[in-house]
């Protein structure tokens, strides 16, 4: 898995730098240099351009999970957890039981962790969003690790108000059609919705059948 994760960064960096004519910088320079100015330059613009759509119009779409998310894009593209799927289905899950919990404590209306400091009804409205995220992405088959700080972000109080969901998830969007555009320009076969499974490798056939004695 390493390995074919490897190739694909690197196919996904090459065939970008062919779309744009500069081509000639895989071959001036080292593949791991190549990587990592591929992992600056464009884990900068898809964040660049959600920060954007935030400033333009004075909404939540930036938060931090977003960044994890944006590397999990772009780093292992065809990797379960990097799905649409995964992606979408993790963060909801998340910002629900980040809700969930602020109001089963009673904290919707009070400040946030970092003005108000932490308390009792605090750490365990952050511990069973984190721990009911988990179970859930784990029985829903929708494992998204940033999905996890999705949850503390809400339940610490960073994003109380219900509605902020939907421009939450929009966030979200935006990166998922950003990452989608940018892996298939490269020609990585990046999924319009779930990961693909991997097909097993056959079973190797016998040499040929027992004989009846």
């Amino acid at each position: 898995m390493g390995l074919r994760n490897e190739r694909l960064r690197w196919q996904l960096a090459t065939g970008l730098l062919r779309t744009l004519h500069l081509e000639q910088l895989a071959s001036r320079y080292s593949r791991k240099t190549v990587l990592a100015g591929f992992s600056l330059v464009n884990g900068g613009l898809s964040i660049a351009l959600v920060s954007f759509v935030a400033l333009v119009t004075q909404e939540a779409f930036i938060f931090p999970s977003l960044g994890a998310t944006a590397f999990i894009l772009f780093y292992v593209p065809l990797a379960e957890p990097a799905s649409p799927r995964n992606t979408l289905c993790g963060h909801l899950v998340g910002a629900i039981m980040g809700l969930l919990s602020l109001y089963l404590f009673g904290l919707q209306n009070q400040p946030s962790a970092f003005q108000q400091g932490m308390d009792l009804a605090r750490v365990g409205a952050a511990a069973l969003s984190l721990g009911m995220t988990g179970c859930l992405m784990v029985l829903l088959r929708v494992a998204h690790p940033p999905a996890g700080a999705t949850a503390l972000i809400v339940s610490l109080g960073l994003m109380p108000d219900p509605a902020q969901l939907p421009v939450l998830m929009a966030g979200v969007l935006l990166l998922l059609a950003h990452a989608f555009v940018m892996n298939r320009l490269a020609g990585i076969a990046y999924p319009l919705w779930s990961a693909r499974k991997p097909v097993p490798p056959a079973a190797p056939k016998t040499a040929g059948c027992a004989q009846a004695r």
